[in-house]
């Protein structure tokens, strides 16, 4: 009997042993030895890939699930700084903010980033694999997110929103975007060696139709109106010299314009629904952008850009004018007017605690005639910091373009009936530039004006909430920019939950009113006229990022 039990006990420690080793080898090659049983990462950051596993589907889970409730990544103590020490404070926090900076565009956050640093579960994911070891080893990540929307509105006509963005077909549910980043950022807080970057970011969804520049895919949104769409919003090249003053960024390609409070992927933004001031502002700008910190309070950017929406092989580009007029004499005329050599100038100024940040620019300048999007933008933002709970966002612009159509002539009138313009049904027959209803019916043309205040009060509830409220007026003032002539008052509250880092769900509800004529419940596409002077339209989305 003595001999059975000694032979039971050891093959029960042989089992014993063998399930060790069996668990020892499903571990990561080189998981500290203090991590053969689960330990959170969060209090012992050595374990994370013990916890995590080895393959590529149980590493996405498992960061997913580790991250959740949580309002960050789990800190890695020997990662260096991600911040030059003598610049001033980090303001916000991502969550519950959509930023960590004053948001300022044109350049990558000079001072602040550090290379392979966006937390993706996707590149976590891709960790234990030959193709991310060597993205991590050159500091190139994929990383991105999906957005479905939806919303219930007092309107009812197809695209029936407009002028409200981004919902712009009312009572339905929808993919906002789908988006996918190909990234790599310049280390911008070291001083001691030239770096590079680049991003290249396709977007799929709905909200195509607000960042289409004239010449690059655009048939999908002008000649079709489709519902979805493809885009390319930012495809650019970097060069950061920090031996310039506190460094210098050059920017090539196609990135968004400077500077707003919102700016169109949705991690961007404090709610769902975008303000009107952003709705109807510059997106987005190809070409050449400087951005030099002169020291760490003052920032100045200028750049060399053909126009806003507009493409470089769009300048000087022609099409036939099948009727001659004023406004279009010959027998051709230009594609887009609005293709052109401009200009973008901007200075900022940011407190040492962090608490303050201005932005004063001007984006898109040249002759300002009338084009596909050519905005004369002229503008400032505003940011204060009250405490860790309050802060407040402010925006104001005014955006012109000269030479436009006068609907009231009947010359203009005439030459827009019959194609003798670069925007008239044959060329363009959906979504196409307004023309102005001007001052009196005499003038064949003139310069349309368009003018914002837009404010944000957000409340922190919590690391992981955000409550923000939008109020704003804009005045449209000879109807170009939302096909009405009109005032707007629009004001709006929504809540941001994160249920991680990675997750993240706005609800709200917004009321628009126009002051002097009806706006809503209309399609200029279809020839709806508007019915209604206001809206309420209550709407929430979900990103998830990978």
């Amino acid at each position: 009997m003595k001999r059975l039990l000694l032979a039971g006990v050891a093959l029960s420690a042989m089992g014993l042993l063998n399930r060790a080793e069996a668990a020892d080898a499903a571990l990561p090659a080189k998981a500290p030895a203090g991590c053969r049983t689960v330990v959170d990462p969060y209090k012992n950051y050595s374990c994370l890939d013990a916890y995590l596993g080895t393959d590529f589907m149980s590493r996405l889970v498992n960061y997913y699930r580790l991250e959740w409730g949580h309002e960050a990544a789990p800190a890695d103590p020997k990662a260096p700084p991600g911040r030059r020490d003598y610049w001033p404070a980090t303001p916000q926090a991502i969550p519950p903010y959509p930023f960590t900076e004053w948001p300022y565009g044109g350049t990558t956050s000079l001072g602040v980033t550090r290379p392979s640093s966006v937390d993706s579960p996707l590149m976590v994911a891709l960790g234990n694999t030959a193709a991310g070891q060597w993205m991590n080893d050159n500091h190139i990540q994929v990383y991105g997110w999906v957005d479905p929307g939806g919303n219930l509105s007092t309107n009812t006509v197809r695209g029936g929103n407009a002028p409200a963005a981004y919902s712009y077909n009312p009572n339905t549910v929808q993919l906002d975007q789908a988006v996918i980043y190909f990234e790599r950022l310049p280390d911008t807080v070291q001083k001691d060696h030239v770096d590079w970057g680049f991003r290249i970011a396709p977007i799929y969804g709905e909200n195509y139709r607000y960042t289409t520049a004239f010449g690059l895919w655009s048939s999908q949104l002008l000649n079709q109106n489709a519902n979805n769409g493809f885009d390319l919003p930012m495809a650019y090249g970097e060069v950061f010299i920090p031996q310039v003053m506190e460094g210098l960024m050059i920017r090539f390609g196609r990135y968004i314009s400077i500077p707003d409070i919102e700016a169109q992927l949705a991690p961007n933004n404090y709610m769902y629904s975008h303000s009107m001031t952003y709705t109807f502002d510059n997106y987005t700008n190809t070409g050449v952008q400087f951005t030099l910190a002169a020291n760490k309070n003052w920032m100045f950017q200028a750049g060399v850009t053909v126009g806003t929406e507009s493409l470089p092989w769009h300048v000087g580009s022609t099409i036939a004018n099948p009727f001659p007029n004023p406004l279009f004499p010959g027998n051709t005329m230009k594609q887009d007017p609005g293709a052109q050599p401009s200009g973008t100038f901007g200075v900022r100024w940011t407190s040492d605690s962090g608490k303050d940040d201005i932005n004063i620019v001007a984006n898109g300048i040249n002759n300002g005639t009338w084009g596909y999007n050519n905005l004369q933008w002229y503008g400032l933002t505003y940011y204060h910091k009250f405490n860790d709970q309050w802060h407040i966002s402010f925006e104001t612009y005014n955006e012109h373009q000269s030479n436009v159509p006068n609907l009231l002539n009947a010359t203009a009138a005439a030459a827009l009936g019959n194609n003798g313009t670069p925007f008239s049904l044959a060329y363009m027959p959906f979504n196409s530039p307004f023309a102005a209803i001007c001052k009196n019916s005499a003038v064949i043309s003139c310069t349309a004006s368009f003018q914002t205040f837009l404010t944000y009060l957000n409340y922190k509830v919590s690391p992981l909430d955000n409550i923000s409220y939008r109020i704003e007026y804009v005045d449209d003032m000879e109807g170009q920019r939302t096909g009405v002539k009109t005032g707007y008052l629009e004001t709006g509250i929504g809540w941001q939950h994160w249920f991680s880092p990675q997750i993240e769900m706005r609800p709200e509800i917004s009321y628009y009113r126009s002051l002097n004529a009806n706006a809503f419940n209309g399609n200029a596409n279809f020839g709806i006229l508007p019915n209604k002077n206001f809206a309420i339209i209550g709407a929430a989305d979900i990103i998830i990022h990978f």
